[in-house]
Order: C-alpha cells, then structure tokens, then sequence
C-alpha cells in the first residue's frame, strides 16, 4: 500500500495543507523553516509512539502569536486502497491524541496494520557516537516495526521502571517503602524485560541477515551487537523464565544503589546497540559523519527488505536526506529507492541535490507553510 494523499489542519506550521501523492518518491525541497520537517513528522505520527521528534501532542499544535496553548490538530492520510488514516488532539491543550481508521476510533497500534514508517534524521548522522540511550531507542523503533508487541513490552516495562524509582527515592527520603510492592514491581519489569531482550535479539538477527544479504552496495556494511547482560543471556540460549529470574534478582540487588543514585543503573534499559564498520575493522563510533550516516542508510534500507513480506509496505522518511552524503551516495541511494519501489519522502533545502531524481520522483517545494509542485 502507499499514500495517496496527506492532510493536515492546524499543525506545527500548517494552518491547512492538502498533498495529492503519486506512487514514487517524493522530494521536499525548499529553505530551512519553511516546514519540510513538519511533514515527515505528519506522516511519522501514523504509528505508534510519538513521531520522529519524540514531540509530545501538545506541542504539534499550531499557534497564532499571543496563544498560550497549540490549537487543536489534525493529521490524515489516504491509501491506494481507500483506507482512510488519521490522527490529532480533539481540544486545545489536549495531551492525548485519538487515532481513527476509517473514521472509527482504534489503538494506535492498529495502524501498523496499514503503515510501518521507517525514519532517519540529522540526529541520526553520529547515532554510533551519540548517547547511548539515543542507540537503543532508535533501535526498539526497529524492533516493534516488524514486532508490534515488543512496543507493548517496552512500555510496560518503562511505567513499572518509573514507579520503582519513585519508591526507592521515597525510601531515601526516609518514606518507607512498600517491599511487597517493590517485589511486585521487580517481577513485572524482569517479565516485560526478557521478552523485550528476545524480541531484541531477534531483530537483530534478522537486521543482520538483512545486512549481509545486501553486500556493499554502496554503503558500508555493519556487524552488529547488543550490549546488555539480558541480550547476552538470550544469546546463550537461555530461556524466558531464565532471563526473567536473573533480571529479577538484578533489580532486588540494585535497590540501595540505584536508590542512592536516584537513578535506575540494572535491566534492559541500559542496552547498547553496537556497531563494526566491517571493512574498516574498527568501531562505527570512531568514523565520520558520513561514515555513520552510511552505515546507518545500510541498516535502515535492510529494515525495509526485513519488513518486505509484512502486510503493510514501509514507507521511510529521510530528513536531510543528501546531507553528508557524496555525490555517488547519493545517487546509489536515489536508485535504491527506485528499484525498490519504495514510497520515500525526503527533505533537503536545495532541489539540484536531488537531480538523479529527474523523471524519476515527485517534486515539491515547501515555503512558507505552502505546498508547490515543482
């Protein structure tokens, strides 16, 4: 399935916009501010999550000057196959936003049913030399893309996360805390943390097929790792029960520690992803922003042939698409999506950057809250 048109009303920079789409690639050009990003975001927030700004809903909302909060928004999207998709807040100040398909309300992970948006942004072009959380979160968007319940996983294991700190900060404030809720609360995080960490281990593996079926064509190619005594318990061939028991009495040995700390230091949320630029023979830390940017391109365009046999086709996002890429990348890139026949959108401030794209592409220039062809 692709998109055959994108609307939106009152957002970010917005006040109406309506984009009829033809199935190829689309190219976004115009200068900075002038609301390129803004449509990527539109389209990336037809899954679950919270888009590729990690925005929360308040903040999509348009403002006029002199308005305290954003005006309520709203996202849509048409398919080739007349599934209508859509997304936004119903009020101003709302923190919730409602999704429907086909004008009836559902859960935000039915949209995966229809969509699977797969994104690379400029924060991205040093992910291997970024913080480490930064890795891990950019990778479970790849994990629950082809795993819709490991985005389940996650956030049940980040809610009881959360509370178990609140409990142990309470006991260094000299609040005693609950040990038969605490007990209870370890249990439920070492639960939701082994299935994330097989989940994890297993797309992992199939990234990493995908990645040396591939070859080097053009772009480098990584050995990947997880980092994470869970993620290694899993490759062992340890059993769910077993990961979980360990990761239980992981977290009943850190209470002291963590709560000195006032911060969670044991489980799965200290993950790291980790990468070998394969013909360099060196960490993908150590390389250039164009070295990361490729190795990146590489493991995402995997993703795309990992999530080619899923109901719904991805559809992948590049902001900045040309930055830090050379003109051979850049052209390889362009006849990959091609060949693919891949519905892509992709943002840069000056459309010659995207001329192995003439004939081949859907040409849009952004200003001004204004969409042109051309």
């Amino acid at each position: 399935m692709s998109l055959i048109s994108l609307a939106l009303t009152d957002f970010r920079s917005y006040a109406s916009a309506r984009l009829d789409l033809a199935s190829v690639p689309v190219v976004l050009h115009g200068p900075n501010g002038a609301g390129k990003t803004n449509l990527l975001e539109a389209i990336s927030l037809l899954t679950p999550g919270k888009g590729l700004r990690n925005a929360t809903a308040i903040e999509m909302g348009r403002r006029e000057p002199g308005e305290a909060t954003g005006r309520p928004w709203a996202v849509s999207v048409e398919l080739d196959d007349e599934t209508r998709l859509g997304t936004g807040v119903p009020g101003p100040g709302a923190a919730r936003r409602i999704v429907r398909i086909n004008g009836e309300t559902a859960q935000p992970g039915r949209l995966l049913d229809h969509l699977r948006p797969v994104w690379a942004t400029p924060e991205q072009d040093r992910l291997f030399s970024d913080a480490r959380a930064e890795r891990l979160k950019f990778f479970d968007r790849l994990v629950f893309a082809a795993d819709p319940d490991h985005a389940a996983s996650v956030s049940v294991y980040e809610k009881a996360l959360r509370e178990r700190l609140r409990l142990l900060n309470d006991a260094q404030e000299g609040r005693e805390a609950d040990p038969v809720w605490l007990d209870a609360l370890e249990a439920r995080l070492a639960e939701a943390g082994a299935r994330a960490a097989f989940a994890r281990v297993a797309a992992l593996q199939a990234l990493q097929a995908a990645i040396d079926a591939r070859g080097d064509r053009p772009f480098p190619q990584a050995d990947l790792g997880l980092d994470g005594p869970a993620e290694a318990m899993v490759e062992r061939g340890a059993d769910e029960a077993e990961v979980a028991a360990a990761l239980a009495d992981g977290f009943a040995r850190a209470r002291a520690r963590d709560g000195a700390a006032g911060r969670s230091l044991f489980g799965p949320h200290r993950t790291d992803l980790t990468a070998l630029h394969r013909e360099k023979n060196r960490p993908a830390a150590e390389g250039s922003s164009g070295e990361q940017k490729a190795l990146v391109l590489n493991l995402i365009l995997a993703q795309i042939a990992r999530l080619a046999d899923q109901p719904a086709a991805p559809i992948l996002l590049l902001d900045e698409a040309p930055a830090h890429l050379d003109e051979g990348r850049r052209a390889a890139l362009f006849d990959e999506i091609v060949a693919l026949n891949l519905q892509a959108f992709m943002t840069g401030t000056e459309r010659a950057l995207f001329a192995g794209l003439d004939g081949r592409a859907q040409f849009v220039r952004v200003s001004g809250g204004m969409l042109e062809a051309g």
